[in-house]
C-alpha cells in the first residue's frame, strides 16, 4: 500500500517496506499514477554495481541522488565511460532490449528511484505518456550530440571550453562530482586535466576552484558587469 503525500517539487511516499521515497517533480509529472505506484526506492553505496553486462533488463533506474556511469570495458579491459548521470534516467537504451549492454556503477553513494521495465513498456500504450517520453528522448539526444561533438574536438583546453560554455552558466561550470571525474568525462587521464588546467589558469584563462571552473576572457567579464 502507497501513502501519497504531495509537497514542494517532490511527492513523499512509503512504500510497502516503509521505506521513504521522495519522487522528484520531473518524474511526477512524466508518470501516469499507475507507474507512480510502483516506485520504489534503491539506495546505492559507491561502487555498487546497479546493473551487469549481459543480464536482462528487470528495472529501470531514476537516479535521484549520488550519480552512477554507465560503463563498458574493451578486449584490453580498458573501461570506457558511455554515460555518467547525477540525475534522471539511467538506463533509457535498455527499455527495449533482452540484455544490458554496459554496466552501471556508482561513482558515489546515494538513491535511485526503480521501476519494474515490463510496467514501463505496457505504459507506453498511453499516448499521453508516450508522448512524453518521446520529448524525453529527445533532449537526451540533443545532450549526447553535445557530449559527442566535445569529445571529437581535439585539445583538452578546446574540450574544457566546449564544457564550461555549453554546461556552465555565464562561463561558470559548478562541478557535481570530483576532476577525476571530469577527467573520465572528457575521455582523458586525470594527469592530463591537471596538467592542462595549470596550464589555463598560467595563461589566464581559467579560474579554478575545488568545485568550479570559470572562464575568465574578454566575452564573460563583460557579462558580468
Amino acid at each position: 500500500m502507497f501513502v501519497f503525500i504531495i509537497g514542494l517539487g517532490y511527492k513523499k511516499t512509503y512504500d510497502s517496506d516503509h521505506m521513504e521515497l521522495y519522487i522528484p517533480q520531473t518524474l511526477k509529472e512524466l508518470l501516469p499514477d499507475a507507474l507512480l505506484s510502483q516506485c520504489k526506492a534503491h539506495p546505492f553505496a559507491k561502487g555498487e554495481y546497479l546493473f551487469h553486462l549481459g543480464k536482462a533488463p528487470e528495472y529501470m533506474f531514476f537516479i535521484v541522488s549520488g550519480e552512477a556511469v554507465l560503463s563498458r570495458s574493451n578486449s584490453h579491459g580498458e573501461a570506457t565511460i558511455l554515460q555518467r548521470c547525477k540525475g534522471g534516467f539511467l538506463s533509457e537504451a535498455s527499455l527495449l532490449t533482452d540484455v544490458y549492454h554496459c554496466d552501471a556503477i556508482a561513482t558515489h553513494a546515494g538513491t535511485a528511484i526503480t521501476l519494474p521495465i515490463q510496467s514501463f513498456r505496457s505504459s507506453l500504450k498511453d499516448e499521453q505518456f508516450s508522448s512524453k517520453w518521446i520529448k524525453l528522448l529527445s533532449r537526451e539526444i540533443m545532450r549526447l550530440r553535445t557530449q559527442s561533438e566535445r569529445l571529437g574536438l581535439k585539445d583538452i583546453k578546446s574540450k574544457l571550453i566546449h564544457l564550461i560554455e555549453t554546461d556552465g552558466k555565464r562561463g561558470t561550470l559548478v562541478l557535481e562530482s570530483d576532476y577525476k571525474s571530469l577527467a573520465s568525462e572528457l575521455g582523458i587521464t586525470h594527469e592530463a586535466l591537471y596538467r592542462a588546467l595549470s596550464k589555463m589558469e598560467a595563461e589566464g584563462l581559467i579560474e579554478k576552484q575545488k568545485n568550479s571552473l570559470r572562464l575568465v576572457n574578454k566575452l564573460f567579464r563583460a557579462q558580468d558587469c
